[in-house]
């Protein structure tokens, strides 16, 4: 269980402080977003698995300790906001990005780079809320175990 969202948490952590700043300075922007784009839909997915892995455990952890699911405890809602959020960026942010920045002018439009930067700062508070969620969730959890 904590394994899984270790996994969500440290993967959000490598992509935005590591990762994605890494290729920006050192590779040309075109070509950086070509790698950060999928990356990020690979870490998405990660986080789709990683988030069902959590509530499948957190859930089979609680009958077995207390005979019952709590499917409302506060870990359960906190990791599927985080879900919820993955999907919007998933399946709402990152295509439309990919649509302007694949577009017959690709960025080079004033108004398709505009929209591609209100989009990247959606995506980037998104990202950054999912990763808060997570530690709090961490947090919550320790506090549970804690006599």
């Amino acid at each position: 269980m904590l394994l899984a969202l270790i996994v969500w948490i440290g993967g959000i952590v490598f992509f935005a402080f590591v990762m994605a700043p890494t290729l920006f300075s050192v590779l040309p922007t075109q070509l950086a977003g070509n790698v950060v784009g999928p990356a990020l839909t690979k870490l998405h997915w990660l986080g789709f698995f990683s988030g069902g892995i959590f509530l499948l455990c957190s859930l089979a952890y609680n009958y077995a300790k207390y005979s019952q699911l709590r499917l409302f405890g506060a870990t359960h809602v906190l990791v599927l906001i985080m879900l919820i959020l993955t999907a919007i960026s998933q399946f709402a942010i990152t295509p439309h990005m990919r649509e302007l920045r694949e577009g017959p002018s690709g960025l080079d439009a004033p108004t398709a780079r505009d929209e591609f930067n209100r989009l990247h700062a959606w995506s980037t508070r998104t990202e950054g809320c999912v990763l808060l969620l997570g530690l709090l969730v961490v947090i919550v959890r320790a506090r549970e175990r804690s006599p």
